[in-house]
């Protein structure tokens, strides 16, 4: 990841409001005006002006993108105007009224204008009895319906459903193509997503500028919304250099301790403990860490800090603890990744390689069934991002979230079919090693509902190098749902409600297979110790 946007972004978190940073982000406004009508629906632009339709007035209105100033209008074909493109000739509209009047049921229809005079120049059927918005992609209509939550492409000869995805969301409503991918925004989620139009998986995700975002367009740089609640219209950046944004600041002490109870009735004669030492990264800001007297800093072969604790001769009915207290500042975090930004396989260090490559018991990267399941996820794929998307998506099909025991190794659970989150990572990063894909799992402690909790489940997941952008946090069992957007939320995307206190290539020789904490004790014959570790978090105000 460039070292100086990241170093940057976290030293604005210290004095300015989320979101944080450098310049843009997707979904940042640039400029707003007011729009003409009190009921804006479909927006287009036609290389030169932004249209805008109004359902009440039920006129199309022609407006100047450089001062929001109305030029003229032309009348809305039918009663109910819903969607605009542009096919760089003609207007084409969207009504979910079609000719009939508004008492009788819906009928969508779609016309295609004169952009002089409003004339109807075509009709054809919608593809669906509700569409919203329209898009055009050079050859095909698009269009979104809001009760199918469907994004349909269809003939503009006569309406002949060519391709259907699934929509990002639940309430689709505004469409754009940008010449390569669509954008659509969800009128409940209040958000705005880049979707790749050939798989309708959603690429990145932006927050929408409005409550009721109808209506979208491309004007060859930016993209446009009208958002009808506020009655104004938006150019908002589609694409910048920034690589993340950062918002929702969560200041939090964070409490974490490691015990061992001897329940005798022989002595322990060693303990070893360990606590993972959180750092800095790009969505946390380590303030300060509290430990106990004692302790000696240790560090593994991927790098990570542990604070290391020894007791000897602990008798029968005595406990040893190790507590680390880390007071630290949280940030939601979103990365916007675009598949063609990202580097080639032979743009991956060298030093990341030698690490990140490695094989061991938990991986079996030669294993015919995860060999197997490579070459079936992602074929012959050569580009970094859509083989962890593809690696990611195979898993979806394959497995189902179930704690069901230890922490198997990677070609048992893929083969078994389920597991915890912990095995869900270890099976992604054996598919990804073995694909030639540098991967690692980080560890967390977790808020659980209240802000003032403790946490004794903690989670894990896994980060993936992209070349120009870095390791991104990927969580295979948090995706696995239905919802493309809820898919894409796994992907490049972390909330506030973790402390992550370990990375690790795997088989550490202090941590092991763990994270956040480890231990390793002797005893007597016969003597039995329990281990038990958990956290307690305090907000900051």
């Amino acid at each position: 990841m460039n070292t100086y946007k990241r170093l940057f972004a976290i030293g604005l978190i210290a004095g300015m409001l989320m979101p944080l940073v450098s310049s843009a982000y997707p979904g940042q406004i640039i400029k707003k005006f007011n729009t003409p009508g009190n009921f804006p629906t479909g927006m287009t632009f036609d290389g030169k002006h932004i249209w805008l339709a109004d359902r009440k007035d039920q006129k199309i209105y022609c407006m100047d993108p450089a001062t929001g100033m109305m030029i003229r209008s032309i009348p809305s074909p039918g009663y109910w105007p819903t969607g605009l493109a542009w096919d760089g000739e003609a207007l084409w509209a969207a009504d979910v009224k079609g000719g009939l009047p508004l008492s009788e049921n819906y009928q969508g229809m779609i016309y295609k204008l004169s952009p002089v005079d409003g004339r109807v120049l075509k009709v054809i059927p919608a593809p669906t009895d509700r569409p919203r918005d329209l898009a055009w992609d050079g050859t095909y209509l698009w269009c979104v319906d809001e009760k199918a939550d469907e994004i349909i492409q269809f003939s503009p000869d006569d309406g002949t459903t060519i391709k259907t995805l699934r929509s990002p969301a639940n309430d689709p409503r505004g469409l754009a193509f940008d010449g390569r991918y669509l954008w659509v925004s969800d009128r409940i989620l209040d958000e705005i997503y880049m979707v790749d139009p050939d798989n309708g998986q959603v690429l990145i995700i932006a927050d929408a500028p409005g409550a009721f975002t109808r209506g979208l367009a491309w004007d060859g740089k930016y993209i446009w919304a009208v958002d009808s609640q506020e009655d104004e219209f938006y150019c908002l950046t589609a694409k910048d250099e920034d690589l993340f944004v950062l918002k929702n600041e969560r200041n939090a002490r964070i409490s974490y301790t490691h015990m061992l109870t001897n329940f005798g009735p022989g002595k322990m004669l060693t303990a070893d403990i360990h606590v993972a030492v959180p750092r800095n990264r790009d969505n946390q800001v380590i303030e300060h860490i509290q430990y106990q007297p004692g302790y000696s800093i240790v560090t593994d072969k991927s790098g990570q800090q542990t604070a290391h604790y020894s007791f000897i001769n602990v008798k029968a009915g005595d406990k040893v603890e190790a507590e680390l207290v880390t007071t630290a500042r949280i940030y939601e975090i979103r990365y916007f990744i675009y598949p063609d930004k990202v580097g080639g396989l032979d743009e991956i260090p060298e030093d990341i390689q030698d690490v990140y490559f490695q094989d061991n018991e938990k991986y079996q990267l030669n294993h015919p069934i995860i060999q197997g399941a490579v070459e079936r996820a992602i074929g012959d794929e050569k580009n970094p991002y859509w083989m962890a998307r593809k690696i990611y998506n195979f898993l979806m099909g394959e497995m189902y979230y179930e704690m069901v025991g230890g922490w198997n190794t990677a070609p048992t659970v893929l083969e078994r079919g389920n597991g915890s989150c912990s095995e869900y990572t270890f099976v992604f990063i054996s598919m990804c090693r073995a694909a030639g894909l540098p991967a690692r799992y980080v560890g967390a402690v977790v808020v659980r509902g209240d802000d003032d909790c403790m946490d004794d489940v903690f989670h894990r997941w896994v980060e993936v190098y992209l070349p120009n952008y870095g390791w991104i946090p990927v969580d295979p069992s948090g995706g696995d749902q239905k919802l493309p957007r809820n898919q894409a939320n796994y992907f490049g995307h972390l909330s506030n409600r973790f402390l992550i206190t370990t990375e690790s290539a795997g088989g550490s020789a202090t941590m092991g297979w763990t994270y956040n904490s480890n231990d390793f004790y002797t005893t007597e014959p016969k003597t039995f110790v329990v281990s038990d570790h958990f956290a307690d978090w305090k907000p900051l105000k």
